[in-house]
């Protein structure tokens, strides 16, 4: 397991993080689709985790509605984990009732949702809290100050944000230098070798201001499994077929499945470890997050942290999940290609 600086912190994190939002017993609606993993079974699957080397662990108060965070804290209670051993992740912001201050990223909501998520967790502080939907109302200066003041007061340690346009995480960037608050030194985001919008905006952004990118659904929700598609030889995959998320364009993601799917072959791994490999290949990734229902899928996706894809591997699974050119995308490439090449050398 490799390990990686979180942002421009001094923090490490492993380059695989274990992802919660398969844990809770829910009997019903979306939850139940995407995992009703109980207690016994997550415990399990935290400690094989904790056993290859993953130090980051994320859940959110929105998982099950608040049963993930529960069993979470409650296993690493049970394989007594120090606390300082593990980098622990939430996010707020999500709909978590049916009043109207239920979601959002308002101070009362903030504060209100992490005191809630630290009761739940069983600790004392949270090491990276994540604003976790884009609200529309709140001021960005009310969402950076409610965060700061978290920091001030030892309950929180970090900030970041999830699924925000890349105009509004480089304004409240700015916000927060301006006003010498905690800034946001993490973005969760969707990313998927067939589904590389993030690397439109959001990853020159992060790039450039050395914010660490967290990718979640890495698999695009099973679908990049080899479950589905071209070769499948199975009907496995319940989640993908009662819940269909994120969006993917079927035929940009079948022919990234079929290219992995030959180099899987060559190499004698699955499917899934390939996409998994290809994401970690990227530079700008920090961790990615793995998000299993059982042991062998677990222990398949810890793999790929092994996988190392050749040059000419690389060059075939970017070229077939590649971008089509975009404005002002190819604009901002042709006029800047002359500035990229060797030191500028001074005429004689």
């Amino acid at each position: 397991m490799k390990y990686k600086r979180l942002g421009r912190t001094g923090l490490y994190v492993s380059e695989l993080c274990f992802g919660t939002m398969t844990l809770g017993k829910a009997d019903a609606g979306m939850w139940a689709s995407i995992g009703a993993v109980g207690q016994e079974d997550a415990t399990r699957l935290i400690a094989r985790a904790l056993a290859a080397g993953i130090n980051f662990i994320d859940t959110a108060d929105v998982y099950s509605l608040g049963q993930s965070e529960r069993v979470v804290g409650q296993a690493l209670k049970d394989l007594g984990v120090p606390r300082n051993e593990i980098v622990l992740a939430t996010k707020a912001a999500s709909v978590m009732g049916t009043k109207p201050n239920d979601q959002g990223a308002s101070r009362g909501h903030i504060m209100d949702s992490v005191q809630r998520s630290l009761e739940r967790l069983q600790v004392d502080h949270i090491d990276l809290y994540q604003i976790h939907a884009n609200d529309p109302i709140t001021p960005i200066e009310e969402t950076l100050r409610a965060l700061d003041d978290l920091v001030r007061q030892g309950l929180v340690r970090y900030v970041g944000v999830s699924n925000w346009r890349a105009g509004k995480i480089g304004k409240a960037l700015g916000l927060s230098e301006a006003l010498h608050a905690a800034r946001f030194e993490t973005l969760q985001a969707y990313y998927s070798i067939a589904g590389r919008d993030v690397e439109r905006e959001l990853v020159p952004l992060v790039t450039e201001e050395q914010m660490g990118l967290l990718v979640w659904s890495p698999l695009a929700g099973g679908l990049l499994s080899g479950k589905y598609g071209p070769g499948a030889t199975t009907e496995e995959g319940a989640r993908r077929t009662k819940f269909d998320f994120p969006p993917v364009d079927l035929d940009r993601a079948w022919a990234c499945v079929a290219a992995m799917r030959t180099i899987a072959a060559k190499r004698g791994v699955s499917v899934a470890r390939i996409a998994l490999a290809w994401l970690l290949s990227r530079p700008h990734v920090t961790s990615v997050i793995l998000g299993a229902k059982r042991l062998d899928q677990l222990d398949d996706n810890l793999g790929a942290a092994d996988i190392v894809l050749d040059a000419d591997e690389l060059d075939r699974l970017d070229a077939v999940s590649a971008l089509p050119p975009y404005y002002p995308g190819w604009m901002v490439e042709r006029q800047g290609a002359s500035r990229i090449p060797a030191p500028f050398k001074p005429a004689n």
